[in-house]
């Protein structure tokens, strides 16, 4: 029960490593979790999944700064503390030469996955201040280590996050705010199956292939290998870790 006493968010919550750290989380004693996502029903979904009447939802695209704002501030109404954040919510984007990439497809990846982990931060920032800190938990991706052909965008937002996390670290250090990254491999998910099947329409299976020949362990990640991760950075027990690359990849990056 590590996380006895904590109450958190957990962005992108309706997606599959969301509800496993929310299942983890709730195993694990956190008081009370809001989970947020873009739609409505899908969230309604995953509440109903976890059937826990410590999950509580709220609608919002976590690249709009009221949006943002209303679920920070959703959460401390409820809870009356933030304890952790989980900047999770993240979109994969277009496979495509960068050449053959749209203003409009760049900038979607780019303000959910950049600007939307900056405003996490931004407006949990002062309520962690206030209660002694906390623990902010942001998804990035090997992707964030190395480059991939075809996936400018994605590739580029998940290095600038590891920037961000710094700053993050660096300015949330005196109020004993701790800010992480995690580094997952494919992760054996909607994002992975969307992505295969960019890579090789109709051929997904032989791309999956392919990406587990690369990882030495031999598979993709579950989405409670990346909630593992999470519930350590969350917990006490990672008190003295921050501005810390976390990569749990099966060595695909060694």
């Amino acid at each position: 029960m590590i996380l006895k006493g904590k109450y958190g968010i957990i962005t992108g919550g309706a997606g599959g490593i969301g509800k496993a750290s929310a299942a983890l989380f709730l195993s694990e004693g956190i008081e009370g979790v809001l989970l947020v996502d873009l739609k409505q029903e899908d969230l309604e979904a995953a509440k109903a999944e976890l059937n826990d009447k410590r999950v509580f939802i709220y609608s919002a695209d976590v690249s709009k700064a009221a949006d943002v704002k209303g679920y920070t501030e959703k959460a401390s109404d409820i809870f009356g503390k933030i304890d952790i954040v989980f900047l999770n919510a993240g979109t994969e984007g277009v496979v495509k030469p960068l050449t053959e990439y749209s203003e409009e497809e760049y900038d979607l990846v780019m303000n959910v996955n950049v600007k939307g982990v900056w405003m996490g931060m931004k407006y949990a920032f002062p309520f962690m201040e206030k209660t002694g800190g906390g623990s902010i938990i942001i998804t990035s991706s090997v992707a964030g280590l190395t480059g991939t052909a075809k996936m400018i965008a994605y590739t580029t937002s998940k290095h600038a996050t590891i920037g961000a996390m710094r700053v993050g670290a660096k300015e949330g250090a005196p109020f004993n705010i701790r800010v992480n990254t995690i580094h997952p491999s494919p992760v054996d998910n909607r994002m992975m199956r969307s992505l295969e099947d960019q890579f090789a329409p109709g051929a997904g299976s032989e791309v999956k292939k392919g990406f587990e020949s690369m990882i030495p362990l031999g598979r993709y990640a579950v989405n409670e290998d990346i909630a593992e991760m999470a519930l350590f950075l969350a917990s006490d027990k990672s008190k003295f870790i921050t501005g810390a690359m976390h990569v749990v990849d099966g060595g695909f990056s060694a």
